[in-house]
């Protein structure tokens, strides 16, 4: 693996800010060549697609190739990928879209531990229709979620369930595959949010047994760029039309007005770098991929360990949750602090962190509110031993 962490750094002139950011999970730091393709394909003619001239076809091969980068990214079909404005706008129409064929006492699974973006959609469309919305609990000791739960939570009238890949907040990575073994048995859709997991993660979603699952080109440093990807691009067929278009096939199907084609050259740029964090990965780029995000997966599960032990050892520090398998996202609380005291003090010393006074989400569920909330940080690919370092020692003055 070459994972190099220097030659990481040097591909972000935002970095040249001072500051430590550890405020990943709100979304990474972009790199050059992302902004270089979004600036560049804003400055060349281009048009809609359909038509014979140049401008028009170049805005047909932009959208053509984003749906070939996303799907590269998580082993589907491009055929399959549906691309939109954020994670939560494809999220709330899919819930449309799947709600408008529920009925009275229908039901929909949400988890505790999923962030507002995949809970929010599936209540509106469950309160339009009538259905039940039943929810999965987190384990409040290691933030766990466990999925022998799912066994008896999806009955016969179960239409969809809706999970994440890994938590933002406390780093938890439930057992998507075995929730979807529990949903197949009735036929229910599994919707994975992996907005938090991409950037950390090779996924492989026919792997994975999810029906569909969405990604957000902004938590890897990519434009404000969302997509859905189906495991069956035929499920698309099936679902009611979202498109102002009546006779629109495929993926457009699930897509409202002309993309911006300038923010889809972006992501096309930040999938590629994606696929070149290890230099020494080759192959076509779903190659590349598999192999780079496995190597950051390798280095963020070293520094997430020895960040992890460092506050465990200072006393007045309390780390939320110990889940085995996570991304290297971790909140933590400090005695007699409240969070937003907490996120003040990092910023006086030039690090970035974000505070949450923990009455709603995965922290209300925990009780965090009780304790004055808690600071969240994420780690990225930019992250390295001295910021680490950094951190627990900004804390450690806070006794």
């Amino acid at each position: 693996m070459a994972f190099d962490v220097a030659r990481i750094r040097g591909l972000f002139p935002a970095l040249g800010d001072g500051w430590i950011h550890f405020d990943g999970p709100a979304g990474m730091l972009v790199p050059e060549q992302v902004a270089s393709a979004v600036s560049t394909a804003m400055r060349a003619p281009v048009s809609v697609p359909g038509g014979a001239f140049p401008a028009s076809q170049r805005a047909e091969s932009i959208v053509t190739a984003a749906r070939r980068a996303v799907a590269d990214l998580v082993g589907t079909d491009p055929a399959g990928v549906v691309l939109g404005p954020s994670a939560a706008v494809l999220l709330r129409r899919l819930a449309d879209a799947m709600s408008e064929r529920w009925t009275l006492g229908d039901e929909v699974i949400v988890s505790r531990l999923d962030e507002h973006a995949n809970l929010a959609p599936w209540q509106r469309a469950a309160k339009r229709v009538g259905a039940i919305v039943r929810w999965s609990e987190i384990d409040i000791e290691t933030c766990e979620l466990p999925a022998w739960q799912y066994e008896n939570l999806v009955t016969a009238h179960t239409k969809a369930v809706a999970i994440t890949a890994a938590s933002g907040s406390v780093g938890t990575r439930p057992d998507v595959p075995t929730v979807v073994e529990f949903a197949k048995r009735v036929g229910a859709t599994v919707v994975v949010d992996a907005t938090y997991a991409a950037p950390f993660l090779p996924l492989d979603l026919p792997e994975l047994g999810a029906d569909v699952i969405v990604v957000s080109a902004q938590s890897w440093g990519g434009p404000a760029v969302g997509a859905l990807a189906f495991r069956d691009p035929e499920m698309i067929e099936r679902l009611p039309s979202a498109s102002l278009d009546p006779d629109v096939r495929g993926p457009a199907r699930l897509e409202l007005g002309p993309h911006a084609y300038p923010l889809l050259a972006g992501l096309i740029a930040s999938i590629d770098y994606l696929a070149g964090l290890d230099d020494a990965a080759t192959g076509s780029r779903r190659e590349r991929l598999v192999t780079s995000l496995g190597s950051a997966k390798s280095y963020h599960a070293g520094l997430l360990a020895q960040l992890t032990s460092e506050l465990r050892a200072l006393p007045h520090v309390m780390v939320i949750g110990d889940a085995m398998r996570r991304i290297p996202a971790l909140a933590f609380a400090v005695a007699g602090k409240k969070a937003p005291e907490v996120a003040d003090h990092l910023a006086a010393q030039g690090l970035c962190a974000f505070a949450d006074d923990g009455t709603s989400g995965v922290f209300a569920a925990l009780g965090v509110g009780e304790v004055g909330g808690a600071v969240r940080i994420g780690l990225a690919h930019y992250s390295n031993v001295f910021e680490v370092n950094q951190l627990v020692r900004v804390l450690e003055e806070l006794r």
